[in-house]
């Protein structure tokens, strides 16, 4: 999951990883960065009133207008960066907690720069890649590959029975 180390000594952001099922087919929704010349998942930072999975689930729909259930703990940390070496600032990098959240219902963001837009895996880390040193391609396509995981093992019940582990509802006393 990354050391803690690297996670206390960056600054943090929360991303929702949206995504739907198209029958076998998982896509993944992305958002536009601000200059709109890369694609990223909705983040932003974390918020003191909110939990960080709040944070994230509010960022998906800020910027992208998905509604759905996101999941209360991270499945992944990943190293991101904004900016460039040659600008005011340089390249600031930050550890992001990654929050999967199943899309039930689309609106319109309240950021409508961000053009959200639905892909295939494949498509997804290609678009995720472009515009991006190595490493951070790698980052990224690291948070699909660990995404499709989580949903093929949890996905056939996850979101659909929530009081259920393992396929099997929970008995209440």
């Amino acid at each position: 999951m990354g050391s803690p180390r690297i996670a206390k000594s960056l600054p943090l952001q929360v991303a929702a990883i949206c995504y739907r099922r198209r029958g076998a087919v998982v896509e993944f929704l992305l958002v536009n960065t601000n200059g709109g010349n890369k694609w990223t998942f909705p983040k932003g930072s974390p918020e003191t009133h909110l939990s960080h999975s709040q944070a994230a689930e509010r960022e998906a729909a800020e910027e992208a207008g998905a509604v759905g259930t996101i999941e209360p703990r991270h499945f992944h940390l990943y190293i991101h960066s904004k900016g460039v070496f040659w600008q005011p600032g340089g390249v600031q990098e930050f550890v992001v907690k990654a929050f999967l959240m199943e899309v039930h219902e689309m609106r319109r963001p309240d950021e409508l720069q961000r053009h959200p837009t639905w892909f295939s895996a494949e498509e997804a880390r290609l678009r995720l890649a472009k515009g991006r040193e190595l490493k951070y391609a790698r980052e990224q396509e690291a948070v699909i590959d660990r995404a499709l995981e989580r949903i093929q093992v949890h996905g056939a019940f996850w979101g659909k029975h929530p009081e259920s582990r393992n396929g099997r509802p929970v008995a209440h006393s």
